[in-house]
């Protein structure tokens, strides 16, 4: 049963991947160094500075409580808490499908921007819809059941996002809900409304 859902979800993962890098690209400088905090096996930072599109010199590092070996980029271990780096060590830091499953989700927000310089990049999902929160915990747990990743089923409204945002003094620079993540017959259930992008203005974070 494992194997079945790796095996659908690489597939769905795939598409999600691409969505995310043409977000990425849009955002990322000449030069930029960028944090993906919980980057898994580095895949998305891998894909982003291998897209032609990507500016030249972007430097990828990523963040991993439990880090694999091997990964295509740089990855730090992380152990909780205070995330190993110094204030604006970044100008940009990505969080992807993350802070759902943090228990303090605004405490880990909240280091994101400290190391960030420019912006920060969350991806995740918002409550919204018929049966949102039974159709986003059922996404989650088939993304996440097969690799052992524990989940909170918790997950955020826009106005709860917009709630969270105002908490850790980030501007709203650009939202993005509903958005396109995944195949056609996926994205019908589990896309749309669902799915959520929200870029922060880190500089003015730090001002507050």
């Amino acid at each position: 049963m494992k194997s079945i859902m790796k095996s659908l979800h690489r597939g769905i993962y795939a598409e999600r991947l691409r969505h995310l890098v043409d977000l990425l690209v849009e955002v990322v400088r000449p030069g930029d160094r960028i944090l993906d905090v919980g980057c898994g096996n580095g895949t998305l930072l891998d894909a982003l500075v291998r897209d032609p599109r990507c500016p030249k010199g972007v430097m990828p590092k990523g963040v991993e409580r439990v880090t694999r070996g091997g990964e295509p980029i740089p990855v730090v271990a992380y152990t909780g808490g205070r995330l190993p780096f110094d204030d604006a060590s970044f100008d940009v830091v990505t969080i992807a499908d993350v802070l759902h499953h943090e228990p303090d989700d605004e405490a880990l927000l909240r280091e994101c921007l400290r190391v960030a310089r420019r912006v920060v990049v969350v991806k995740d999902h918002a409550r919204e819809g018929p049966l949102a929160q039974s159709r986003i915990s059922l996404m989650d747990w088939a993304a996440n059941a097969p690799y052992g990743v524990p989940c909170l089923y918790r997950y955020h409204s826009l106005h709860e996002w917009r709630a969270l945002c105002a908490r850790v003094h980030a501007p709203i620079v650009k939202l993005i809900s509903p958005m396109r993540l995944y195949p056609r017959g996926w994205e019908f259930l589990f896309g749309g409304r669902l799915q959520i992008v929200v870029v922060l203005d880190a500089a003015a974070a730090r001002e507050e």
